[in-house]
């Protein structure tokens, strides 16, 4: 809710444009400073300042569901016409069926062939917003040499799903190009997308796995680039999520999205390790800590270099990452640290780092926290086993909701390769932890039941085991809010 409230506001300043946006927002405190207002009160306040009509905008505030914006492009040579059809639809809702269009502001740049933004107005802007308003409409540029890759959704304009259809090959170019930050992530993620879920229907299948160049010819790209924010090269390093590619998936093979992102990680670190090694030693600080832009840039780009790394589960590497974790002088090198060896196959050498964090740090109950969740998303076999044996340390309390959180929550709702596993015995762990829990604390454990409510997404044997376990939670006495939840998820 919080979130969409504050996209839907900046897509009115994004409509009405800075001088207006603050015109309008004088406007409202003038008028309502100290009082209880509506929305409506707000955006009222806006169209009064602006003279632009928002009646359709409200849609934002009376309609629900995201909208999906579909794209396709035209060129016609002759003419030097460039032509985007865009279309919006919104799926319907139990309470909404039929549902008008929305106000959708959509910022576009246009990209030539090396990569430039091309002009797009009399004053030399090069990017637009297109006012949607319409089911379908269709936008033309005159002018244009030569066909354009769109840059789309610019900024993220908009709150919607937009499609279009890219090819690798103009991902790649966008990644390497875009001067859009966010268009610039999204096409990485796109690209990266598309390449994990082939590798996943391959895993499947049986087959072997093969990491498409392209991937590789991106992430080279940009990892060479030594212009970029180095913030913005992690974010672009960034893998989508194993929990983003189960979002994607029309059945969720856990299995299967963990092993193919592994894949892909440990096959990226064998590719770059030369550049990644060199980003590592290039951004790493032995001096003294320093809080801002440029260095919080630099440690974000120096751990993901070592992530990548740590794939490769070679010794050196294992080096580089303990002398991080032992030298460290701020919480984000040395929980990233920490991290990476606590979820390496050097057993020893976890442990140690494990004990010696906890030792310097058992005095901070939120570090503890961290602490517990860094080994509840372990990717190794054992993690139940761990998790549970955490659970029987002084430390835990199972009427402490953070504690609750950091080590069941995050093993049940982020660690999806170890909870899912095919003998059920995560789906009975947590059932478990809840039937106790409901009477100690409905809300939390109300909350916990969320990856089980899931079960109708997986294949038929998981969902046989997380249906018994959502079956045996029904049959005890329920508090209301566990009871709610369960059973809207049965039916």
């Amino acid at each position: 809710v919080y979130e969409k409230g504050a996209e839907v506001v900046r897509m009115i300043h994004t409509l009405l444009g800075a001088a207006l946006f603050r015109k309008g927002s004088d406007l409202y405190f003038e008028r309502h400073d100290g009082q209880a207002v509506t929305t409506d009160d707000f955006v009222q306040a806006m169209e009064d300042a602006s003279g632009v009509d928002l009646t359709q905008f409200r849609r934002w505030y009376s309609q629900g569901g995201t909208p999906r914006v579909e794209v396709r492009d035209e060129y016609d040579t002759d003419n030097q016409r460039y032509t985007l059809h865009v279309s919006q639809s919104c799926p319907a809702t139990p309470d909404q069926t039929d549902k008008a269009p929305f106000h959708i502001p959509l910022a576009v740049g246009l990209l030539d062939a090396e990569g430039a933004d091309l002009e797009l107005g009399a004053n030399g802007e090069t990017t637009q917003v297109l006012q949607l308003l319409e089911a379908e409409q269709s936008f033309v540029f005159e002018g244009i040499a030569a066909k354009p890759v769109p840059s789309l959704l610019r900024g993220f304009s908009a709150p919607v799903k937009l499609s279009f259809p890219y090819s690798r090959d103009e991902l790649v170019f966008l990644m390497s190009h875009d001067s859009d930050g966010f268009n610039r992530w999204d096409a990485s993620q796109r690209l990266a997308v598309t390449v994990m879920q082939e590798l996943i229907s391959s895993y499947q299948a049986g087959k072997e796995l093969v990491l498409d160049p392209s991937l590789v010819a991106a992430y080279t790209l940009v990892l060479s680039n030594r212009s970029l924010d180095p913030a913005m090269v992690a974010k672009l390093l960034q893998l989508p999520s194993e929990a983003y590619l189960a979002e994607l998936a029309d059945e969720i093979d856990p299995d299967a999205i963990h092993r193919v992102r592994e894949f892909v990680r440990r096959s990226l670190a064998q590719a770059m390790e030369g550049l990644l090694m060199d980003a590592y030693r290039r951004n790493r600080s032995e001096g003294e800590y320093q809080l801002n832009a440029e260095a919080v840039a630099r440690r974000s780009l120096q751990n993901a270099a070592l992530s990548y790394l740590m794939a490769l589960q070679q010794p050196r590497v294992l080096l580089l990452a303990q002398h991080q974790f032992e030298s460290a002088d701020n919480m984000t090198d040395a929980l990233a640290a920490l991290s990476l060896i606590a979820h390496s196959g050097f057993e020893s050498e976890r442990s140690q780092a494990l004990q010696a964090f906890y030792q310097q740090w058992q005095h901070d109950s939120l570090v503890v926290n961290q602490w517990l969740s860094v080994q509840a998303t372990s990717p190794c076999d054992d993690a139940l086993e761990k998790v549970q044996q955490l659970m029987r340390l002084p430390l835990f309390d199972l009427k402490n909701p953070n504690r609750v959180r950091a080590l069941i929550g995050v093993f049940c709702g982020q660690n999806a390769a170890q909870f899912h596993q095919l003998d059920g015995h995560g789906y009975r762990f947590l059932a478990d932890q809840i039937i106790e829990l409901d009477q100690l604390n409905p809300q939390i454990a109300s909350r916990l039941l969320t990856p089980l409510t899931r079960w109708k997404r997986y294949d038929s044997a998981r969902q046989a085991l997380m249906k018994a376990e959502l079956e045996r939670i029904m049959a005890g006495e329920l508090s209301k809010d566990s009871f709610e939840v369960v059973s809207k998820s049965l039916v």
